[in-house]
């Protein structure tokens, strides 16, 4: 666990240490989310697990869409299962319907009991957000 924010706090310094001029067109701030973005991509295909683990769920807490492709690939073709339900619950927050589908796929074809059963539990939740987002004085369970 001390590892883990070791590596977080790291993956946090070099999202906001990225030094690239700004482009005019954009503001301060969207140019160091895009970089921070960028910075969290690369990160991603690391070898480091602790690095790549961090970059997965930071990833998805920014929702950041450019990252449905990258994180799909890890669902889908990582060896470890805690990484693959990283990369499911990531896809979850994002809620790209690409993402969402690959979640789905998972519950019926992934190898791991444990994954097929977090994948279910992310898209069914997600599905109970959406019926009662439709409907107006829902509340959820």
């Amino acid at each position: 666990m001390k590892m883990y924010m070791i590596l977080l706090a790291i993956a946090m310094l070099l999202i906001l240490l990225t030094g690239e001029s700004f482009g005019d067109s954009m503001s301060h701030l969207d140019s160091a989310i895009e970089r921070g973005e960028t910075n969290l991509m690369i990160a991603v295909n690391s070898d480091n697990y602790g690095l790549r683990a961090s970059a997965v769920q930071i990833l998805g807490e920014l929702q950041c869409d450019n990252a449905v492709i990258p994180l799909m690939r890890i669902l889908h073709t990582s060896i470890d299962e805690n990484m693959r339900i990283l990369a499911a619950h990531s896809l979850y927050k994002i809620q790209s319907p690409m993402g969402m589908f690959a979640v789905k796929q998972a519950i019926r074809f992934d190898k791991s009991d444990r994954v097929r059963k977090m994948c279910n539990n992310f898209y069914y939740d997600a599905i109970r957000s959406q019926v009662a987002a439709a409907r107006p004085g829902t509340r959820l369970r």
